[in-house]
């Protein structure tokens, strides 16, 4: 199921990538450009949403369906935090801490999933709380302004994506401790 309409979806989030750092080398004026790349990445990640519903209502779920999009997720929140950093508007220890911890869960993941024990490595609600931070605090660190002429997006977006970085360490520290007895019992 290559080309069902939730994988295609899926696939827009790979696309997006260039769209939204091509936004930053555009010939508009800063505003412009922070408008258009949330715009873009808030469309995008709505459709990780979308994917799933629409592939469990269509029935059209699948097992390349299903390794997609983390992937696809992880690459947008990625590189959006690498331009997020030479924007200058995240700290390049927040980004390393985010993208470390994806890299350490999805192999300890494919690890588990490889002896067998996946499901001691399941998607937790920690871990989608932490994502839903993620897909908050990066728009707000992209428009990078006023929102409705009160909201500071930057000054909001600092602390959302600081929270992120917590919620990745706390949730790595869960995943890991999930996996422990497997570990010992394969280490041994």
């Amino acid at each position: 199921m290559f080309f069902t309409i939730p994988t295609l979806m899926t696939w827009t989030r790979i696309v997006a990538i260039p769209l939204i750092v091509g936004v930053f080398y555009l010939p508009l004026d800063p505003a412009t450009r922070n408008l258009i790349a949330t715009v873009m990445f808030v469309v995008f990640a709505l459709t990780d949403w979308l994917d799933g519903f629409l592939a469990r209502k269509l029935n059209q779920t699948s097992a390349f369906g299903a390794f997609l999009d983390p992937v696809a997720d992880k690459f947008l929140v990625c590189a959006s935090l690498l331009v997020l950093v030479h924007l200058g508007r995240a700290d390049v220890f927040v980004a390393l801490i985010i993208i470390g911890r994806e890299i350490a869960i999805s192999a300890l993941r494919e690890w588990m999933a490889q002896i067998g024990a996946s499901r001691s490595v399941a998607v937790h609600m920690l871990g989608k709380v932490k994502t839903t931070v993620q897909m908050v605090a990066i728009p707000f660190l992209l428009f990078d302004g006023l929102l409705f002429g009160v909201i500071d997006t930057r000054q909001w977006g600092y602390v959302l994506i600081w929270l992120a970085a917590v919620l990745t360490v706390w949730s790595m520290v869960y995943y890991l401790q999930k996996a422990l007895p497997e570990i010992r019992a394969r280490v041994k």
